[in-house]
């Protein structure tokens, strides 16, 4: 237990300072393999680099197409066309808001958290440049709108760590609504409090829109395409995601198919957009990967069981211990679904048989179970690497906001549904 709280510890504290995980994440899951007693390259060729190469496989499409798509529309200024008219209706003065509700539509939608990432980034820098508003909050707005409630609590949200609870309580994505209404309105409400107090903050500190360094302006010298035609591509992938339920990568094909076909007078844009977006792609890939290996090095220590243990008895309420466990395995891991996959797999009967006995019923402990995972944005986080990898800020600009976004306002969401579900309201 010892090698793994430093191992955590030191990937925290070296990803927070800006050192590059790529090549720290193998060298701290080293040290957890040295002071666990696991062979060292058996711990590195085998342990980390199946979990690196099982993600890269499973997701570098998605990154790739995700990426291209986000680049392209960017470049043909669609994106901010889209965020143009996002600004009208909502007001240029709330351009967090625009972010956070376009971030919130896509992922409710059930577009995958790292498409909303690649989607959401042009607009979000279209709309914030617009307001004059420091790139430092975009991060942590993309966050709140992306990563917490609309992943976790907003009753019927397709994504995976509403999808996961299912197997094991026999419930639907429907599940606890009551508690998932009450978590949803803290998040929602609590993080965007937070955010607009803290541009107010930051603004009178001197801190205002700084383009980033690759950002180009190829294509968007004329008129900007109509913003209904801009918002088309968005609109076809997540009809084609969840509507017809087509597979990730064909939708973005298709999305990107659309922007080409709708901006065809920009063609000259076209291969460079794509380049560069291949490029970020890989980047982003490699950084997610890497935090995943190190968490698959973690669950591997022999005494790994042991925390579940120590967590499973910490309180007789059934539903605190199992959002600790599900939280601090998600916090190790840097995964949400991944850190709830290893809980409900190693304690999943024993909560079901919890649910029954206990008289609290299924639909509370799938609902703690989700939002509980998504409490747990540490600096090794996976999306939150890929996340900062693509909008080009460091964990010392941005990690603050998204530390109390992403981890401090959600562990509040989990204390208030947990009095919900002792009050039966569920």
């Amino acid at each position: 237990m010892l090698s793994i709280i430093i191992g955590l510890a030191l990937l925290m504290f070296f990803a927070y300072l800006g050192w590059s995980i790529i090549w720290v994440a193998p060298i701290v899951a080293g040290i957890v393999a040295l002071l666990s007693g696991l062979d060292l390259m058996d711990a590195y060729t085998d342990t980390y680099m199946s979990g690196f190469v099982d993600f890269a496989k499973k997701w570098f499409p998605i990154f790739l197409l995700g990426a291209v798509f986000g680049k392209l529309m960017e470049d043909t200024g669609a994106a901010k066309s889209v965020a143009f008219q996002i600004t009208r209706i909502i007001g240029e003065k709330r351009a967090i808001l625009g972010v956070l509700v376009a971030s919130a539509v896509l992922t409710y939608g059930g577009v995958s958290l790292f498409v909303v990432v690649f989607a959401i980034y042009p607009i979000a820098l279209a709309l914030f440049k617009k307001a004059d508003i420091t790139r430092n909050l975009i991060a942590p707005t993309i966050v709140l709108g992306a990563f917490t409630f609309t992943m976790t609590s907003v009753p019927g949200t397709p994504q995976i760590q509403n999808l996961i609870p299912m197997k094991t309580f026999g419930t639907t994505p429907m599940a606890g609504t009551l508690m998932g209404i009450g978590a949803t309105i803290v998040m929602a409400v609590g993080g965007y409090f937070w955010l607009t107090w803290r541009q107010k903050r930051l603004a009178s500190s001197g801190l205002h829109f700084i383009a980033p360094k690759d950002s180009t302006e190829e294509g968007n010298d004329g008129p900007l395409p109509h913003w209904s035609l801009s918002l088309l591509p968005l609109v076809v992938v997540v009809i084609l995601l969840n509507g017809v339920k087509w597979d990730p990568i064909p939708s973005l094909l298709s999305g990107i198919l659309l922007i080409l076909i709708l901006n065809a007078k920009q063609y000259k844009v076209f291969i460079p957009s794509v380049n560069e977006g291949a490029k970020g792609s890989v980047m982003a890939i490699i950084n997610t990967s890497a935090a995943v290996g190190f968490g698959a090095v973690v669950t591997s220590v022999p005494d790994f069981d042991r925390i579940t243990d120590v967590l499973l008895g910490f309180s007789d309420n059934p539903l605190i211990s199992e959002s600790l466990i599900v939280q601090v395995l998600a916090m190790i891991t840097g995964s949400a679904s991944g850190g709830m996959g290893i809980a409900m797999q190693a304690l999943g009967d024993t909560y079901s048989g919890l649910a029954q006995s206990s008289g609290i019923g299924p639909d509370a402990f799938h609902r703690m179970a989700s939002i509980a995972s998504g409490a747990s944005i540490l600096p090794h986080n996976g999306a939150l690497l890929t996340l900062l990898a693509v909008t080009g800020v460091t964990h010392k600009e941005t990690y603050k906001d998204v530390f109390i976004v992403g981890l401090i306002i959600p562990t509040i969401a989990v204390i208030v549904a947990i009095i919900m579900a002792s009050l039966g309201i569920i």
